[in-house]
């Protein structure tokens, strides 16, 4: 017999980032309490999409790829940086703070989870940290002049094209 009762199941309030590129679902303890030691992303991106390059200053991201084709590129300190392909079954990693990026190389839907331990999703997108440095340090250390550094955008975009 089955029971159709609050103990075995639930609802899970999901925060969700939506754009014509893809949409990023979250999942954390913000809004799933029982969330204390972990947090995940369900990220889709449509052929074309990327994930816009951001880091997580708070835990490692570990990736599961579920469907599709991607190339995720990683940026070390000290100008290094790798680029990797994945496709459905394979399994990623990258470490807290390192900037990184995901493309949709395929014509499918490129469909991953990210996970974290960390009771809290959160990330930084360049973009978003640029517009909070002051602006003649972005200048003058990317060497570009004011109408480059106005062109980009102020808040994080998630994923492109919006």
């Amino acid at each position: 017999m089955k029971r159709n009762s609050p103990r075995n199941s639930i609802a899970i309030v999901i925060r969700t980032k939506r754009t014509s590129g893809g949409e990023v679902r979250i999942v954390d303890s913000s809004k799933f309490k029982v969330a204390t030691n972990v947090a995940m992303a369900m990220v889709t991106l449509r052929p074309g999409g990327l994930r816009e390059l951001h880091w997580h200053p708070n835990a490692d991201e570990w990736q599961y790829y579920i469907s599709g084709k991607g190339r995720m590129t990683v940026v070390a300190t000290g100008n290094k940086a790798r680029t990797m392909d994945f496709q459905e079954g394979d399994v990623g990693y990258v470490e807290k703070t390192l900037l990184h990026y995901i493309e949709n190389t395929g014509n499918t839907d490129l469909v991953f989870l990210e996970m974290f331990k960390s009771s809290h999703y959160q990330d930084f997108s360049l973009s978003e940290w640029l517009s909070h440095t002051p602006p003649e340090l972005v200048m003058a250390h990317l060497n570009i002049d004011r109408a480059t550094l106005d062109a980009i955008p102020r808040e994080e975009l998630v994923i492109v094209p919006r």
